[in-house]
């Protein structure tokens, strides 16, 4: 979508968000109103000086169309405290990178980097499902389960930049528990997340070995999480049992949210979100069940995000845009 206007109509700056993750790198132009104004998207490299070269390219073709003045990066990854410098990001090709100057160098403007699901959090906090809330958590359950916590409008990121990663707490203890490409067994990701799905839909099958789900799986077919959601929703009884479980596993992570950080609010957001339809309230209702003194104090209240798959492109561009006031 071109824009032939020399500044933004809101009296602010045209900046560019990335959402860069294990599949696709994708550019989004942002206004100051977080509108989505144009994209572009390519696979992402598996080479870091490749990455950085579609980056600028990409960038240098959206100035031909926009006035950009910043560009941020949601990085699926772990970043230093200052957010300089992409530590380690197992689908990225960065490692101890300190690609923030790498690419102000290259593109002669402000750029911001970030994590991908605090980018996430501040699109949903600026524009989306968690407009004016004070102590809340962002709780996005895709591929695997990232989190935020914002407090009176600013990103909690502990002492060493990495808090939280809810996905990583134990679960199930010992030998028995999923193994975790975080190299532990057990993780809450494993069995709340939509690559879980599968795996409980493996390990349930043969109860509902008569289920078109179930047959899929044991004449070998290439069944994904999707697959499943699409399965409980014309009631295949295996599919049904597997978000059952979901549901009752990613109640039990939100207990542990509210009970370690009581939030007024925790936003439901990343791939899953879009089928909350299905798990929301049971989850809810294991949370209630879950949590120490539930009867007695005020409960955080669940909303699913209203940005979608753009929210970090959103988010990272909302800040890369307070790069040029700070």
């Amino acid at each position: 979508m071109a824009h032939s206007s020399s500044s933004d109509p809101t009296g602010d700056h045209f900046t560019i968000g990335f959402d860069i993750g294990g599949t696709n790198l994708r550019a989004g132009v942002i206004d100051a109103a977080g509108q989505l104004l144009a994209t572009r998207s390519v696979r992402t490299p598996r080479c870091a000086d490749t990455a950085e070269g579609h980056i600028v390219d990409m960038v240098n073709s959206l100035k031909r169309e926009y006035p950009i003045s910043a560009v941020g990066l949601a990085v699926a990854g772990f970043l230093d405290p200052l957010c300089e410098t992409v530590r380690f990001a197992p689908h990225l090709p960065w490692r101890d990178a300190p690609l923030r100057r790498t690419l102000e160098q290259r593109l002669e403007i402000p750029v911001r980097l970030e994590h991908d699901a605090n980018s996430a959090a501040w699109g949903e906090y600026k524009f989306g499902a968690a407009q004016g809330a004070g102590i809340w958590v962002f709780f996005a359950v895709g591929t695997g389960i990232g989190a935020t916590l914002m407090i009176d409008g600013k990103i909690y990121r502990g002492a060493f930049g990495t808090a939280p990663e809810f996905g990583h707490l134990t679960v199930v203890p010992g030998t028995g528990g999923r193994a975790c490409s975080c190299g532990k067994r057990g993780c809450l990701e494993r069995y709340a997340s939509g690559t879980a799905l599968v795996d409980t839909a493996r390990e349930l099958a043969p109860r509902y070995a008569h289920t078109d789900l179930a047959q899929d799986l044991a004449t070998g077919l290439d069944v994904t999480g999707p697959d499943v959601v699409r399965a409980a929703r014309e009631g295949d009884g295996l599919g049904v049992a597997v978000i059952e479980d979901f549901a009752c596993w990613m109640g039990r992570g939100l207990s542990f949210v509210g009970d370690i950080l009581d939030p007024e609010l925790i936003v439901i957001g990343g791939g899953v979100s879009g089928d909350a339809d299905l798990f929301l309230s049971d989850a809810e209702r294991t949370m209630r069940e879950s949590m120490v003194g539930s009867n007695y104090r005020p409960l955080p209240a669940l909303r699913t995000a209203e940005l979608g798959g753009q929210a970090g492109m959103i988010g990272v561009a909302d800040l890369a845009r307070s790069e040029l006031t700070d």
